[in-house]
């Protein structure tokens, strides 16, 4: 298997002072191409935060964070924000600042959103749809780049049970490897193959799906994220 991100003794603290708490600590792990990793946790486990190591945008404090050299990917944040322009021409701009001429650049924003059903919202602005179509018309941007690796910060967070299934179907579609954050359980189980539990910044569990919404696997690995679990399952 090929390795597209590796994690070694990650350590991450976000607010500057001697004694500030890390948002990750200690964490390694290792995702190879074709997986579907989903992470779960409380709010302030480290999820987010994980995610934008991933993608680069926040450097450890101590420890190494490596992606596989040349990887393509992008990520589809909990509150994606789309310009003040038509809805074609925000796809357009992300390809074309990925290296496509203008022209084709709108021709391929067209291809992408009518691949995602999107195609009778592309003339109107970024700023007029509703919350489900702004998710969606995200997500259709970040797989017109034709990513390897897709990383998402709660997709369907917010969204009406239709949109859910929607941006789901997606993502099911999308054949590259997949790194989401999760509160909705029922969608790890549908979309993941593997689980990685944290608490309050510390990896706490790393588990094929199966094995993690099994009581007793999970519970010989994981007493925390067992109990977790039975929480969030109540």
């Amino acid at each position: 298997m090929t390795a597209l991100y590796e994690l070694h003794k990650l350590r991450v603290v976000l607010a500057p002072g001697r004694n500030a708490p890390a948002a990750l600590e200690d964490v390694s792990l290792r995702i190879d191409a074709g997986e579907r990793v989903a992470l779960v946790g409380a709010n302030g486990s480290g999820k987010s935060t994980l995610l934008r190591v991933l993608h680069g945008l926040i450097a450890p404090t101590s420890g190494s964070a490596q992606r596989r050299q040349g990887l393509q990917q992008a990520m589809l944040f909990q509150t994606p924000v789309l310009l003040r322009m038509s809805v074609q021409n925000n796809l357009a701009l992300a390809l074309w600042l990925h290296g496509s001429g203008w022209k084709s650049a709108r021709e391929l924003a067209l291809q992408a959103l009518a691949q995602s059903e999107l195609d009778e919202v592309a003339t109107r602005s970024g700023r007029q749809l509703s919350v489900g179509q702004t998710q969606r018309v995200a997500l259709a941007r970040a797989l017109a780049l034709g990513p390897e690796a897709l990383l998402l910060d709660e997709p369907t967070a917010s969204l009406d049970p239709h949109s859910k299934r929607l941006v789901e179907g997606v993502v099911q579609a999308y054949g590259g490897t997949t790194v989401f954050a999760s509160h909705n359980l029922g969608q790890v189980k549908r979309l993941a193959t593997r689980v990685i539990y944290l608490e309050q910044g510390h990896l706490l569990a790393d588990l094929p799906v199966a094995d993690f919404f099994d009581p007793t696997r999970l519970q010989a690995d994981s007493a925390a994220a067992a109990h977790f679990l039975k929480g969030e399952s109540i």
